[in-house]
């Protein structure tokens, strides 16, 4: 296909493939202008780039489309690199930026795509595929604007609620608390294993929070916000 170096173009190739499967940890032929999924989060926002701009991003390797693997974490790493991150309340306002929510070595990262007007478009989990929601309240790390790429800012200002204040996630030192106590004995509760319920976050607790979203209607990422806690029937 023609490369379109816009954020725009971008954006509707994503749109394109809506309600497409998601795998996590699917791959991606980078060449394949073909490919319908499934897709993997990181996968799905390299593969669009690619096919709209010619231009690997948040792959290694970085120059070979036939080999390239997507991750968020090599997102993170190339984007600061690149000097190409910028707020995410910048990001929300720009068709086609980029949100990301790097990876820690005891959870997943999640990335999508910005339409500019506060909602997002990205591989979101097995249950529902490839989707449109929102960005706000949610918690995200940085924008990034991919380098050769021309993007274009809305001309109004673009407002989206802020991120919860606590989400419960695996920290150094570890959280701890009645809410993480209130968190495992739902989880138990629910037939998974966070190990014993002792109000301590750790690895453990975040692989049975994982199990739990992945059977539910949210991002398997191990944190827990707003949206997991009322999925676990929980107020915080």
């Amino acid at each position: 296909m023609p490369q379109e170096l816009t954020g725009d173009a971008i954006l509707e190739t994503a749109l394109d493939h809506l309600d497409e499967p998601y795998i996590l940890g699917a791959r991606a032929p980078m060449a394949n202008s073909k490919w319908k999924g499934p897709w993997d989060c990181a996968e799905f926002v390299s593969w669009c780039l690619f096919q709209t701009t010619g231009i690997l991003f948040g792959t290694k390797p970085r120059t070979d489309p036939v080999l390239a693997d997507a991750f968020t974490g090599f997102w993170f790493d190339q984007a600061r690199e690149a000097n190409a991150t910028v707020p995410v309340e910048t990001a929300v306002g720009i068709v086609g930026a980029i949100l990301l929510r790097a990876p820690t070595p005891q959870a997943i990262g999640h990335i999508a795509f910005s339409d500019g007007a506060g909602g997002t478009v990205e591989a979101f989990n097995k249950k529902r595929g490839v989707i449109r929601s929102k960005a706000g309240g949610r918690r995200w790390d940085v924008g990034v604007l991919v380098p050769g790429v021309t993007y274009f800012q809305s001309d109004k200002p673009v407002v989206i609620e802020p991120p919860p204040a606590q989400v419960l996630r695996v920290t150094e030192p570890l959280m701890r608390g009645e809410l993480v106590r209130k968190v495992q004995r739902a989880l138990i509760a629910a037939g998974l294993n966070p190990g014993k319920a002792d109000g301590v976050y750790g690895p453990q607790t975040a692989h049975a929070v994982r199990d739990f979203q992945a059977s539910r209607d949210l991002v398997a990422d191990g944190e827990v916000g707003p949206l997991t806690l009322k999925a676990l029937k929980i107020k915080p």
